[in-house]
């Protein structure tokens, strides 16, 4: 049992001010902390009021808690909690304190101990803490919004260019411009993915992208991969099976899509010979889905580093920098919005495997039909009807010049306005054309879909149409599957708009 003397010893060299007052709020006992905390003595602190302690505006309130302290028995418990309280210093400046309270019995009588703490330091950092987070907020806001932007301008001389080299292509016969004209396409191609892997990094880390989940079934976003991979598989020499899966899962379609995609890509891209799978494999309550191939592999000194951004392996001279080293940084990225991770297993020589689990979802789970079989890879369109009408709202004069050839060259007849102002013109006019092509983004209060929506609803016809955007994000989350409506992203390679073109206007 530890004497009275040390025990007030210890009370005194206590890290927090202390002080013992009785029910009338005189104070009966201090240590040497209240000194540094308040400015007075412990000759002064002893016999006053605690209220001296205390701004004025506390002070009649402060006597009727601690009555009903008391009379309620009294327990530990902080005082004014979810509340700043104040203390008021001997030279009468103000500052935060957090105040706990403890009931003494001293005999017959209770008496209330109070451990007192400074939390100016503490609530500064909570100031200098959520100022930073609103700074990180406005911040990501702003690069959001940039993203939009640049996503969408950037695009555009890409767009001209892919189209105005896919001109040229059509128009000239010599064999060496044809070839100089092929490594230009090839250069723009490059371009392209370079500057969508880029930007999907940003709206990644910037936040501009959230999952948006939901309970889809599975089987149509495979029957749209067999039917997108099946080509480029078969034009390397490599085998790729799909496999068919009428359950339903809880995810995001377009995310899950693009991690799909990148996969796949990148197991064709680095399989020289033999296959490419995508498996789904149902377990207890989750369905597994991964990519295997029979391709060069990842040696497991650099499983660590595969899915930092830029990095790349340098393992096989026929496949180095076929890349930018953004693609499994991307899947990765966007398997946490998932809220899953990517697994991944390689064999150097022998090929590597990449899986996410998802949840199974129980809705449609009876009523999913079996996924149509991929359509054969056919040779490219030729125009059934030259001549058709084709009505082109696009607001950048190059982008709009540049598609306009294109098409004519190709025997439309095609009008080239720039606003929706002068598509509602012509169209009340000329009625509606055969064919609809409309940037997403327009001058003026119009989106290029809302101009479809409203074209067709005033004139009660559904006539096809190809919405461009170079904000996919954007125009993804605004189409809602309107009828004959195909969305492309910019830059769109001249031969995928014309295919398009081709079958909407086979219809």
């Amino acid at each position: 049992m530890l004497s009275e003397p040390i025990l007030i010893s210890l009370l005194q060299f206590a890290p927090d001010a202390l002080v013992v007052i009785d029910a009338d709020g005189q104070v009966l006992f201090t240590n040497r902390q209240m000194r540094a905390l308040f400015g007075y003595s412990s000759e002064q602190l002893l016999g006053s009021s605690i209220d001296n302690l205390l701004p004025t505006r506390y002070r009649t309130a402060h006597g009727t808690h601690r009555q009903r302290f008391l009379a309620g028995g009294g327990m530990v418990r902080p005082m004014g909690s979810g509340l700043t309280l104040f203390g008021l210093h001997h030279s009468g400046d103000e500052f935060p304190i957090e105040i706990s309270l403890s009931p003494i019995q001293d005999g017959e009588r209770t008496l209330v101990a109070a451990a007192i703490r400074d939390i100016s330091a503490h609530l500064a950092t909570e100031t200098r803490m959520r100022d930073a987070q609103l700074a990180a907020d406005r911040a990501n806001a702003a690069k959001g919004r940039f993203l939009a932007t640049a996503s969408h301008d950037l695009r555009q001389p890409l767009q001209s260019l892919a189209l105005l080299t896919g001109t040229l292509q059509r128009m000239v016969r010599d064999i060496d411009v044809r070839a100089v004209l092929t490594q230009q396409a090839q250069a723009i191609t490059t371009m392209s993915g370079l500057l969508n892997a880029l930007l999907d990094i940003s709206k990644l880390e910037s936040g501009a992208i959230q999952a948006q989940l939901s309970d889809f079934a599975l089987s149509d976003l495979l029957t749209e991969l067999k039917r997108e991979f099946l080509p480029i598989a078969l034009e390397r020499g490599l085998a790729l099976h799909i496999d068919d899966c009428t359950d339903w899962i809880h995810s995001d379609p377009a995310l899950l899509g693009q991690i799909l995609r990148n996969l796949l890509s990148n197991a064709i891209k680095f399989t020289r010979s033999g296959s490419v799978q995508l498996q789904c494999i149902v377990q207890a309550g989750t369905l597994r889905l991964q990519v295997v191939d029979t391709g060069i592999g990842i040696p497991a000194e650099h499983m660590d580093a595969i899915c930092d951004e830029f990095y790349q392996v340098d393992s096989d001279p026929q496949t180095v920098r076929q890349g930018y080293g953004l693609g499994l940084s991307i899947v990765r990225q966007v398997a946490r919005l998932l809220r899953t991770r990517l697994e991944i297993n390689s064999t150097p020589g022998r090929g590597s495997m990449f899986a996410l689990q998802l949840p199974r979802a129980t809705a449609g789970q009876n009523t999913a039909t079996p996924p149509s079989e991929p359509a054969p890879v056919e040779s490219p369109f030729v125009a059934t009807a030259p001549g058709q009408r084709i009505l082109l709202i696009e607001d950048d004069a190059s982008v709009r010049d540049a598609t306009r050839l294109l098409l004519s060259i190709e025997g439309f007849t095609v009008t080239a306005v720039a606003s929706p102002g002068e598509a509602i013109a012509w169209c009340d006019s000329q009625g509606l054309p055969d064919l609809i092509i409309s940037d997403y983004h327009l001058s003026g209060t119009l989106s290029g879909l809302e101009l479809i929506r409203s074209l067709r609803a005033q004139r009660q016809r559904h006539c096809p149409a190809i919405l461009m955007s170079g904000d996919t994000s954007a125009a993804l989350r605004g189409l809602q599957d309107p009828a004959d409506v195909v969305l492309l992203a910019k830059p769109i390679p001249p031969d995928l708009l014309l295919k398009h073109v081709r079958q909407l206007l086979s219809l």
